[in-house]
Parts: C-alpha cells; structure tokens; sequence
C-alpha cells in the first residue's frame, strides 16, 4: 500500500478513515456503525442494514436504485453485520469506479458517497417506518442466514463453546441475533432500532481505493452536522486472563460426524503489540497453517481428525481448536491435541517450523493490499483495537518473534471449556 493509513473525527462519535493506493482503479467507501451488542436489541439491529440497502427517499425502490447504480458506471452496493468482540457493526458499503476512469470525466467519488449518505441519513420510510413487504422479505433473510448457522455444525460447534465459556458475557451474543426475536421484527420495532442506532453508535467511514477522499469526507461532514446524536462509547472486552477449572460440556443433535471444539484463555495480553505477535506465531505454529503440529500429527500422522486446526481472536484474547471427528476417536483426538500443545509450550518444535510458520502468516498479509475490501476488513479491525498498525509493520513484528517468545507465549494459555457435539443415541 502505496499510502498511509490516515483518520480524523468530523463530528461527536464520527471518524472518516482513508487508505489510498493508485494500483486501484475503484474505490470503496464504508459506513460502519458500531455499537456495545445487547441480546434485547441485536436482533432488530440486525436486520436494518438490509432495509436501509433497499432504497431511499432520492431512490424509493430497489429498481430506482438499481438503476442509479447503473448510472454509475455500474456502481455495487453492499452490507452486512460484522462482530469485533463485545460489539456489533452494522455495515453499508459502495464500491465503484475512480473520477480518473470515466468516459466523459465525470466524478464518481461525489455520488457514490452522496448516494451512501441518502442510504444511511434519509431511508424510503412509509408514514415514519419501513415498508412492511420490505420487512417481510429482510425478516425472513434474517431467519435464513440463522438457521443456515444451526446447519452448518461445524459453525454451530465453535459457537455454542464460545457461548458456554462467555456466559453473560457481551462476546457470547451472536451478531445476527436469534430466531425467535427474527419472528417478532416488525416495520416498528427495525425503524426504532434504526433511530437509537443513528442516534448512539460510534460511526466509522472508511475511503479506501485510488481517488481522493476528500470530497468524500467533505459530503459526510456537511451530512452529519445536522444529525442529532448521543454516541455511546465502545469499551473494549475484557475476558478472564486464565481458566481456573475446565468445563467439559456434550451436547446431542443429529449429526454424522462429530465435533470437538476446545476453548482456551490467553493470558490477557491487552495492548501489547509484542505479546500479541508471539502469541499470533505461536496459535499458527501450533494450529493455522498446513504445516503446523495440528494438521502434521492429529490430522495427517494419526488421522484423529477429518480437520483440526486453531485460531486466536485478538479483539477478545480467546484460543479456540475445533475438530471434525469420529465418535469413537474423541479422547484419543483430545489427548493428542491436548499433547501437541504441550510440545508447544515445552518448545519441542524446530527452527523450521517457525520459519514456515512466519512466512506463511507474512505471505497473508502481504496479500492484504491486493483488495480494497482486505484493506477495509484490516484496518477496521485495527481500529476497534485501538491502534493503527500497517499489515507491513505486523509482518516485521511477526518476523522479530522469537523461540522464547513463542515458548513463553504457549505458558500463559489454559484450557478452559472442552466442547462435544455429537449424534443421538440410538432409541
């Protein structure tokens, strides 16, 4: 990335973001509202970006809208509702061509931040809500994507342990909410969440791709000093740093191949870009990438496992294994994922594995500029840590990490949940 990351606050709880590069010939600019996740309101807030992406007063119908795109030079429109710790964002994004790129020299970056501006400031209410056949059909998309989550086991497993161990906890509040509150969504009940989120999330717009954001900073500027706000401050998540017992939870459905998910606690690393480096090097030396001790020994040696890997979450500092296996082989699975993690901290690996490990995960982010949406993903990641650091400046902090480090790294974890979800017994 040819340009540095660069933010600024335009109003109370507003920041404007940009991110330039010239090798792009498009740009992307974001809206990110953000707020603390509650289980009374995720569900409704949930649903509002998909309304809001169906029109607005300019643009009162999906085809109008459709064709402003169009005008556009062939503009998109996209959103969803993404999940950073204790908090849920709400997220409404347009992704089009460049003022340099245009046939006739016409500015693209002004109406496409204009036309997000009408998306996300002036929505086609009917008599003050959502129209109701609108309603209907996001309700029912909402309730799709949450029982595909239930389907999709392997989705489910991570879930419901990260949910067991975060009980009462913000981060155990799932971002689309839950199907039972889906059912109750009304044309009322979306305008109200729509209203209390304009009113208090913390707002994020971010500009990346080739142009000049300032005449997109400029259009939010003007558009939101009219906007009566309270923004709520988002606080960051603070987990338990260590598991005093281990929680072993089995749960039945009607599944085929079974799932072992094991939770574990860091060590509270907080804002130590160091610590949270090691720990990053040795979660994949341990469990992400192909050739970490996960997939070599549990999957591939001893064929525990139909697939077996680990991941950090760093905005909550929590370690999660999950593994695809037979019925018969849990405690055989368990106790060598359990081994392999000991060799860890016992720093049996060699000095190949670590450098593997590292060009891998720098391999990742040298691929980060190679998309305006992995620049966006990346640097609003950064953002609710608190910090703005570039993917070349984490590749040379993961290249730094030493043997000691990732040894010291692998001793402050502990196992905290064992999670198994398996078939029914037979009747």
């Amino acid at each position: 990335m040819s340009n540095s990351f660069q933010r600024e606050q335009l109003c109370d709880g507003v920041h404007f973001s940009s991110v330039t590069d010239p090798k792009f010939k498009h740009n992307r600019i974001t809206a990110n509202l953000v707020i603390p996740l509650d289980r009374e309101t995720v569900t409704d807030n949930a649903v509002v970006p998909f309304l809001l992406r169906k029109g607005c007063r300019s643009c009162p119908d999906f085809t109008r809208l459709n064709r402003k795109l169009y005008e556009l030079y062939g503009a998109s429109l996209a959103c969803d509702v993404t999940k950073y710790g204790g908090c849920q964002s709400l997220d409404l994004s347009i992704y089009g061509v460049d003022d340099r790129f245009t046939l006739g020299g016409e500015e693209m970056v002004r109406p496409c931040a204009q036309l997000l501006t009408d998306i996300l400031l002036d929505p086609a209410f009917a008599d003050g809500v959502f129209p109701e056949k609108d309603v209907e059909l996001e309700r029912q998309q909402i309730i799709d994507v949450l029982e595909s989550q239930i389907n999709d086991k392997r989705f489910y497993a991570m879930s419901r342990c990260q949910s067991i161990m975060c009980e009462g906890e913000k981060i155990a509040i799932e971002k689309y909410g839950y199907i039972e509150d889906a059912h109750k969504i009304t044309p009322a009940s979306a305008a109200d969440a729509y209203r209390r989120i304009l009113r208090s999330a913390q707002i994020e717009l971010l500009f990346v791709g080739c142009g000049n954001p300032a005449t997109a900073k400029e259009i939010f500027r003007q558009a939101f000093s009219s906007v009566e706000r309270a923004p709520v401050p988002v606080e960051p998540v603070h987990t338990r740093p260590r598991a005093e017992q281990v929680n072993e939870v089995t749960e039945q459905l009607d599944v085929a191949q079974s799932k072992l998910v094991l939770g574990f606690r860091t060590g509270g690393i907080g804002g130590d870009l160091k610590k949270l480096a090691a720990m990053r090097v040795m979660v994949a030396l341990y469990g992400g990438t192909p050739n970490s001790r996960l997939f070599l020994h549990v999957r591939e040696k001893q064929s525990l496992c139909y697939y077996c890997s680990a991941r950090l979450n760093r905005l909550t500092g929590l370690m999660f294994v999950d593994s695809g296996v037979e019925k018969a082989n849990k405690q055989k699975a368990y106790d060598e994922i359990m081994n392999q993690f000991r060799v860890v901290q016992r720093g049996e690996f060699t000095d190949d594995e670590i450098t593997a490990t590292k060009l891998l995960m720098q391999t990742s982010l040298n691929a980060v500029g190679d998309s305006l949406g992995a620049i966006d993903d990346w640097y609003m990641t950064q953002i609710m840590m608190g910090r703005a650091c570039s993917p070349e400046e984490e590749s040379a902090m993961i290249e730094a990490v030493t043997r000691e480090e990732i040894v010291e790294a692998a001793g402050q974890v502990t196992l905290d949940t064992v999670y198994f979800l398996t078939g029914k017994e037979a009747e």
